[in-house]
């Protein structure tokens, strides 16, 4: 069985992000693994109940808080269990996830305070993934991503 890599939904042009909206991504690492069959779709966000459009949210510490007030930590928390949960029944080795987003963010994220000020962190989904082993990218480390993936590959080679 060839190794799969899971994607944020939003990457892949599905309108799941919390405007309504999407960050299609064109990269000749998305095109070959879409022509290889080999992208496990998914937005933690949307699996774990919320609704599409739904408020801004940023992490507080080990919280979730929309803009608006409302502790949406539960949610986001069922989306990043329901993600490990589907990457390790489809053999997912790797995960490329939405920049800087409180469920995806890798190495990076919003402080917080709804001002636009980045904080090193990572989001709820992009940690439990790591810690389950699986490596994780954003679509601004996608060249990183297809040469660790290049990588994987030939290790698995007979």
């Amino acid at each position: 069985m060839q190794s799969t890599v899971l994607v944020s939904a939003c990457l892949l042009g599905e309108k799941v992000r919390y405007d309504g909206g999407h960050h299609w991504q064109q990269h000749p690492l998305l095109t070959q693994l879409h022509q290889q069959q080999r992208i496990v779709p998914f937005c933690p966000e949307c699996a774990g109940g919320l609704p599409t459009p739904r408020p801004p949210a940023e992490r507080q510490g080990a919280r979730v808080i929309t803009i608006d007030g409302a502790d949406v930590t539960a949610e986001f928390q069922l989306g990043a269990q329901l993600a490990l949960h589907t990457a390790q029944a489809r053999g997912v080795v790797m995960a490329i996830l939405k920049a800087r987003s409180p469920s995806c963010g890798v190495t990076q994220i919003y402080d917080g305070s709804f001002s636009n000020r980045l904080i090193a962190g990572d989001g709820v989904t992009a940690a439990c993934l790591q810690a389950a082993g699986i490596a994780v990218f954003s679509e601004l480390q996608l060249d990183d991503a297809s040469r660790w993936l290049a990588a994987y590959d030939a290790s698995c080679e007979p």
